[in-house]
Parts: C-alpha cells; sequence; structure tokens
C-alpha cells in the first residue's frame, strides 16, 4: 500500500508547531492508532527531519530545537492564492491579535519567495484596493492580474485583449489607475487611449495583458475603488431616476450604496455631518424600476419621486398591495 502522504506532513506540521506532542494526542488529530503514528515518525525520520522521541509521564515526539522547514517552493498561482487570502482576512474585521498573525505571516511568504516573484505580488498587493469587505471572490488568472498590477506600479501602459458584455472583442491600450475588487469581481479601471477617457474594465473578460514601453503621470482626483463605484451609478442604463430623500447619508446608503447611487445634498447645509437627517437629492440608473418599491419602504424615510412617473405608479401600486393584504390579515 503507498504511504498516506498527506498525514505524514499533517503530522509534520503538528510538530513543527512547537512543544512535545503525545502520541495519544497525535493519533487523535490524525484520526489513526497509536501504532500508525509510531509508522509515520520513521516515514519523517527516513525524510531526515530530526524527529525526537521524549520518555516519561508527558513523553511523545517532538522536532530537534533549531530546525526549520526548507523554504517554499510556490508557483505564482500558489503564492498569490496564499497572500489574497491573507489580505482578504485582515479586510474581514480580525482582532488585532489576528491581524498581527496575518501580516507577520504574509511577511514570511514574501521573505521565502523567489525575488521576482516577491516583486510582482508586492506590486499587486500595493495597486488592489477593496470597496468594502470582500466576499467570495472570482479568482483572476495570475498571468493578467500580475502584469496589470506591475503596469499600475510603474506607471506603464498595458495591452490588454477584452471581450465585453454583448461577446465584442478588441485590443486596448490602457493607463491603468489601480486593480479594484468589488462585490465579487475584478476590476482595472484607467484611461483607455483610443478613446481619451477614463473606463472600467472586467479582468475576467481579459485574455491577455502585456505592459508597454514607455510611461504616463498618475492623474489627480478620485482614488481607483472611488473611480469603479462612481463608473457603476454613472453608467447608461434604461431609466434614469431622481429622488428627493430626507434622512442622513448613513440611512441613505444603507439601502442605496455608492456603486448603487450617487448622492447630493439637495438643501445646502455648512455642516457635514453625516449623521444630520436633512434632504439629499439621490440619482441613479437602472435596467429595471421593480425592485425600488421595497427599497424605498424599507428605507422609511419621506420621499420625493422627481423622475420618471413610472416609478411613482409602481410605489403606488406597492403601497396598494401591501395595505390590501394587511386589511386581509
Amino acid at each position: 500500500m503507498p504511504r498516506p502522504t498527506g498525514r505524514v506532513l499533517t503530522l509534520l506540521e503538528l510538530l513543527q508547531s512547537g512543544g512535545t506532542r503525545t502520541v495519544a494526542e497525535l493519533a487523535d488529530r490524525l484520526g489513526v492508532e497509536g501504532r500508525t503514528v509510531r509508522r509515520y515518525v520513521d516515514h519523517l525520520i527516513d525524510l531526515d527531519v530530526p524527529v525526537e522521541s521524549v520518555r516519561g509521564r508527558y513523553g511523545g515526539y517532538r522536532l530537534a530545537p533549531g530546525y526549520r522547514l526548507p523554504p517554499l517552493m510556490l508557483s505564482d498561482d500558489e503564492a498569490l492564492a496564499v497572500l489574497l487570502g491573507l489580505v482578504a482576512g485582515r479586510r474581514a474585521g480580525l482582532t488585532t491579535a489576528e491581524r498581527t498573525a496575518s501580516e507577520t505571516a504574509s511577511a514570511k511568504i514574501r521573505r521565502v519567495l523567489p525575488q521576482h516573484v516577491a516583486r510582482r505580488l508586492d506590486a499587486l498587493l500595493e495597486a488592489l484596493a477593496f470597496t468594502d469587505q470582500p466576499g467570495e471572490f472570482d479568482a483572476p488568472d495570475a498571468g493578467v492580474l500580475l502584469p496589470i498590477a506591475d503596469a499600475v506600479r510603474h506607471r506603464r501602459p498595458v495591452s490588454i485583449r477584452y471581450t465585453d458584455r454583448d461577446g465584442r472583442r478588441s485590443e486596448r491600450t490602457l493607463h491603468a489607475y489601480g486593480i479594484v475588487a468589488h462585490a465579487g469581481r475584478w476590476y482595472v479601471t484607467g484611461k483607455d487611449t483610443e478613446v481619451g477617457e477614463d473606463r472600467t474594465f472586467r479582468l475576467d473578460r481579459i485574455a491577455d495583458a502585456r505592459t508597454l514601453p514607455g510611461s504616463f503621470e498618475a492623474p489627480v482626483g478620485p482614488a481607483p475603488a472611488q473611480r469603479v463605484l462612481s463608473g457603476f451609478a454613472t453608467a447608461e442604463y434604461r431609466h434614469e431616476v431622481t429622488l428627493r430623500i430626507h434622512g442622513t447619508v448613513e440611512q441613505i446608503r444603507a439601502h442605496l450604496p455608492a456603486g448603487v447611487a450617487r448622492l447630493e445634498e439637495y438643501e445646502s447645509a455648512a455642516e457635514e455631518d453625516q449623521a444630520t437627517e436633512r434632504w439629499l437629492r439621490v440619482e441613479l440608473r437602472a435596467e429595471r424600476l421593480d425592485w425600488l418599491p421595497p427599497v424605498l419602504a424599507a428605507l422609511d424615510r419621506p420621499f420625493v419621486i422627481e423622475r420618471p412617473d413610472e416609478l411613482r405608479d409602481l410605489v403606488i401600486a406597492f403601497a396598494d398591495r401591501l395595505t390590501s393584504r394587511a386589511r386581509r390579515a
């Protein structure tokens, strides 16, 4: 029978964590019998891993003092997956102690990586921004993500082959400002040199990316994440909606986030306190309007619909349905 390599490696990880582990503890963690643990220890010794046997009441096995695992051998994709996982963990609201452990683990991984891989991954982490706490992301292709990150860091043009949502393919030259992870997808935002305007591209629709000679000046203005959110809020859709809502910025943003709607102050106020209730103008674009009446009901703040009339009709119909059902109950 072949050796159970996975359990042998798990045993090594347990011993590497430090201290002396009893045979009973190791057997329980590995789901095997004590004699099998001893056989796994023999496998490690055959591989020149210095496992010591400790006798006595609290005896067991431990690694010889000073032993360290050899340098990690990670591919670009493996290193990318590990470091992005650590970054996402820090963004998920970890405690201070866990955040420190995540940062030190990231530093240790970078130290044992080949220098050219470490530089490219550092470029990615420097170029990356999150719009919110991350959930599950569509993992981008490292062959696309890393060249774009390098272009962002060194302000070099990058050529991309892109397929839009209608299936049209094109080759673009982009002055990439930054990489943004938003709502489970990855985006690069920058200036499309062919049209001379800022554009946002989904990374999963980019088939190839390569940096080009030359350089460009970093633009002034919003950060890459804000550029992506503003682009979503102003994109062309079937309906243009304008509302006036009385409430705080926080109350409105809880139901209409920056990626959905633009928020402007309707009545001028000297203070910029987001906790102050006042009339605010909300503008958004949408393919459909049927999702908005429930959102406005959940917001539970005074509002005025400026346009379109179709939305006003949908809100009235939604209110009538709620009233009818409440009376029946």
